[in-house]
């Protein structure tokens, strides 16, 4: 496979939190001068470092970047999810909104309340929610689609089965379909089996790719860069990853990097791309916008893409 149809993707959960509106503006900036297109926000980002208690403060600022960027919108494709932001403030899982059909009109229409637009480009289903009949929220996000409100859907920390019994069932009601998953992955791995601490990850699979080139549906990893693990002595990589196939990857890592004169983030970035895989990167500086940005040029070869399935 190649990378010229797969794209960095700029997720902007931090913003207005962890990252105050003035850098978060500077990076949105940089990505757009570098020929970014998508951001990647969510209606619950970050409900766990606001002092609030909920999410809206990532939509909030990139909707006060488009309001002071004219032409902005034309520019860029935004897209948010729904599922996770809590109601009631300080308290999740026990008050997260849910896949309700009320839940996602409501959670909709108030992200594009503080986006201020009329519709988004892809919307995502944030996580499972299996307390709500799927034909409910397949008809929900159908909807939406129908209405103009959504352009796309699609399905994040979903199990393969949930989606193609999704899908299906949009088929029969005649109504759009997921035709994007999201999941998290990256060029190192957790030891298999291992539980992942953070709440509502999960690990992208070898069915969820069968299914996605099958279907023709697009694939967004997030968690990409691990955090930063792959290049900062103050971030080790969490202790799921201390397995012997960590070694061996970082060692070819190095490699090819130096082969390449690239970066380890880089080369991390380009390896998903070459298999048609959209990364989101989250970015607190612009220079690690810029830097994520020209994986887009690293040259990876197949035999580089062998090397790193031979190591892992």
């Amino acid at each position: 496979m190649t990378t010229e149809n797969s794209q960095i993707v700029l997720g902007t959960m931090d913003f207005g939190t962890r990252v105050d509106p003035d850098r978060a503006f500077a990076i949105l900036d940089s990505f757009v001068a570098g020929g970014g297109v998508w951001l990647d926000t969510a209606n619950c980002y970050s409900f766990w470092n606001d002092p609030s208690g909920v999410g809206g403060a990532s939509e909030r600022v990139i909707g006060a970047w488009l309001r002071a960027r004219p032409g902005a919108r034309d520019a860029v494709r935004i897209a948010t999810k729904v599922r996770q932001n809590p109601l009631v403030p300080h308290s999740w899982p026990q008050s997260a909104e849910g896949l309700s059909a009320r839940a996602v009109h409501s959670g909709v229409e108030e992200s594009l309340g503080r986006l201020g637009v009329d519709h988004v480009d892809l919307l995502w289903a944030h996580a499972e929610d299996r307390t709500v009949p799927l034909e409910e929220t397949v008809g929900a996000f159908g909807e939406l689609v129908a209405k103009g409100v959504t352009l796309r859907i699609g399905a994040a920390n979903h199990a393969a089965w949930r989606v193609e019994r999704a899908r299906s069932l949009a088929r029969e009601r005649h109504l759009e379909p997921y035709t994007a998953l999201q999941l998290r992955h990256s060029l190192l791995q957790p030891r298999p089996l291992t539980p992942l601490p953070e709440a509502g990850h999960r690990l992208l699979t070898a069915e969820d790719l069968d299914l996605a080139r099958s279907e023709g549906l697009a694939v967004w990893a997030y968690s990409a860069l691990i955090w930063g693990s792959y290049v900062r002595p103050d971030k080790p990589l969490p202790a799921a990853y201390d397995h012997p196939g960590t070694a061996r990857v970082l060692a070819v890592l190095d490699e090819v990097a130096a082969d390449l004169s690239a970066t380890r983030n880089q080369v991390v970035l380009a390896w998903l791309m070459h298999q048609n895989i959209d990364p989101i990167v989250g970015a607190s500086r612009v220079e690690q916008i810029e830097e994520a940005l020209a994986a887009r040029e690293v040259p990876l070869t197949d035999t580089h893409m062998t090397r790193f399935e031979e190591a892992r």
